[in-house]
């Protein structure tokens, strides 16, 4: 586990899912390795390769870190963030956590899952999407599956450029309105590490677009709220609406270590099939 941001869900859901394949672990950090020292990415890999390494996991602040870790140490890379570009595994977990409320049963398996398997839902991403890795993964698979995605924040910290990302995603500035339209609603937090120099009133954006009891149950009130975590209780979601009955993000929590353990064994499945290392 290569960890250069710090994390508690991924980190520690992507080390208990790797243990209860059986598989043992490592993990390095910024803070407690010769990458504090200037050390590359590229010579941190190849020396955990050297040591025996048969897969890496990465959270990087650079986008596209994940694909060049892999091409120079030609081990499975699982991408566990990579800058402002993408999260997958959150959006797997994301997807098997609506799925479990607005699909359920045990209809839904891998099997079933299509191009119309969400087809009638609206999912609302809430807040700071210019910066979230998350939302971009969710946008990619949502609609994969026939759901259509809102959303919805201010200019600052949702471009309009950002509607032409891909079919069946829309821009809705009144998050009232998201809320009404909405089946399932993804609230993202201000990322205050990367506003530097933007200018935004957090009361403001707390009166425009906080989650809170009141709107969910005028608005949403069968909707199921996700939160990919860290959670800013007060800003852009209440105390309440977090651990209320609508709340889902404790399960996306739960959901995270069997997704998790899939993408695992599918790597080191995959390159064992493939003749690699593992």
């Amino acid at each position: 586990l290569l960890f250069y941001e710090s994390s508690t869900r991924t980190r520690t859901s992507f080390e208990l899912a790797a243990k209860g394949l059986g598989a043992d672990t490592t993990l390095v950090s910024s803070l407690s390795s010769s990458i504090e020292k200037g050390e590359s990415l590229k010579d941190t890999g190849l020396t955990l390769r050297a040591l025996g390494a048969e897969a890496i996991i990465l959270r990087h602040s650079s986008s596209g870190a994940a694909w060049l870790l892999e091409a120079e140490t030609r081990l499975p890379v699982l991408n566990a963030g990579d800058g402002m570009h993408e999260h997958p595994t959150q959006a797997l977990l994301d997807l098997r956590t609506i799925l479990a409320h607005l699909r359920p049963g045990p209809s839904i398996g891998t099997e079933a899952v299509n191009a119309e398997t969400l087809s009638g839902v609206t999912v609302a991403i809430v807040g700071d999407i210019l910066h979230s890795r998350v939302a971009r993964s969710n946008m990619l698979l949502l609609p994969r599956l026939g759901a259509r995605v809102l959303l919805c924040g201010p200019r600052e910290l949702l471009p309009e450029l950002a509607a032409a990302a891909g079919p069946s995603i829309e821009i809705e500035r009144d998050f009232e309105a998201a809320l009404r339209q909405s089946q399932a609603i993804m609230m993202l937090r201000i990322q205050a590490e990367r506003l530097s120099g933007m200018q935004l009133d957090l009361e403001e954006y707390k009166a425009a677009y906080q989650l809170t009891g009141q709107r969910l149950a005028a608005l949403a009130p069968t909707a199921v709220v996700l939160h990919p975590g860290p959670i800013i209780r007060g800003l852009e979601i209440t105390a309440g609406v977090a651990d209320g009955p609508q709340s889902a993000i404790l399960e996306q929590v739960r959901n995270g270590v069997a997704i998790r353990m899939a993408v695992v064994e599918r790597a080191l499945t995959a390159a064992t099939e493939k003749g690699g290392r593992a």
